[in-house]
């Protein structure tokens, strides 16, 4: 790994709370909270709609310190890079805020607490599925594809995937087809997430090597992959409808809809793949997508929800149905 010359950011702290502010920084807490709400749809689909209030904050906070630790030695990794490009040159490691052998063992530490926790208060395969996230994420995303190959965000979104696999083994102690087709809809929205925001910040990727497929390929080719992953990403989420049966008519309707906005967004990039403005619109839709799908999946298996719907069909005349 190149060592970076701070010189020219080089930053202190003035007091406590900065120190926190900086290692808080590190472990990227708005991509931990995208994470969080795809963990607790695989809970409360799992638990049909009632989960332990207590398992679900043990498995929440394990979750986030596992993902902070996998963020913190992703932010060690790409410090040099980090500091080449304007937009991350802030951050505590390229700043000279943190030193690098403090944030390791400050990873270390948030992978050890969240291995300990989720095998003490939930189970021992929720444990090893969030540790498998830290290895998936720092050894194949970060050290080997990120720098590596055009294939980088397709094959290490796997990482980004585990969480729903997390919730759901907490509740259960197992994985189902159910969880296993939560972990292909990450896997699958990830692509038209990350190339949406590649495309945006081309420039910078090109910059400092890494071949995202922008780079790589242009903008006319990552578009129609775009394309393919949302062509193939709406009808997936309703698999959980037809035929597994764990999300019901609630759940399909607000499915069918974000999944329309999504093709249709993802047509206009298609069609106007240069327009950086498509493309900032695309990815920030993606965010709201994925977090009112998961809402979707909430809302539909509370037993209120169950309740609501049994009692309409019931009162909608037979031929009706």
């Amino acid at each position: 790994m190149q060592e970076v010359i701070q010189t020219n950011v080089s930053r202190h702290h003035d007091n406590v709370l900065q120190v926190v502010q900086s290692y808080y920084q590190l472990t990227k807490p708005r991509i931990i909270l995208l994470l969080l709400i795809t963990t607790a749809a695989g809970m409360w689909l799992a638990a049909k709609g009632e989960v332990d209030p207590l398992l679900l904050l043990v498995t929440l906070t394990g979750g986030a310190l596992a993902s902070g630790s996998a963020n913190t030695i992703n932010c060690l990794y790409d410090r040099d890079i980090d500091y080449i490009m304007e937009r991350t040159r802030w951050r505590p490691l390229p700043s000279g805020r943190v030193k690098p052998v403090d944030a390791l063992i400050f990873a270390i530490a948030l992978a050890i607490a969240s291995f300990t926790l989720l095998t003490v208060f939930a189970n021992l395969l929720t444990a090893l599925l969030a540790l498998s996230g830290i290895v998936f994420y720092v050894l194949i995303y970060t050290h080997w594809l990120k720098r590596h190959s055009v294939q980088n965000i397709v094959i290490g979104g796997a990482a980004g995937a585990i969480p729903p696999l997390v919730g759901w083994a907490a509740v259960t102690g197992d994985l189902s087809w159910s969880a296993w087709l939560l972990f292909t809809i990450i896997f699958l929205w990830t692509p038209p997430h990350f190339w949406a925001l590649a495309m945006m910040i081309r420039d910078e990727y090109q910059e400092v090597g890494v071949p995202m497929l922008p780079v790589i390929e242009g903008d006319e080719i990552t578009a129609q992959q775009i394309w393919i992953y949302s062509l193939i990403l709406v009808p997936s989420t309703l698999l959980l409808v037809y035929p597994l049966h764990t999300s019901g008519f609630v759940y399909a309707a607000i499915a069918l809809i974000l999944g329309g906005i999504f093709l249709q967004k993802a047509w206009q990039l298609l069609q106007s793949p240069s327009e950086r403005n498509t493309a900032r619109s695309l990815f920030k839709y993606s965010i709201l997508y994925l977090m009112l799908l998961c809402a979707g999946m909430v809302v539909d298996s509370l037993p209120v929800t169950q309740n609501m719907v049994m009692a309409v069909s019931e009162s909608l005349p037979l031929g009706f149905l």
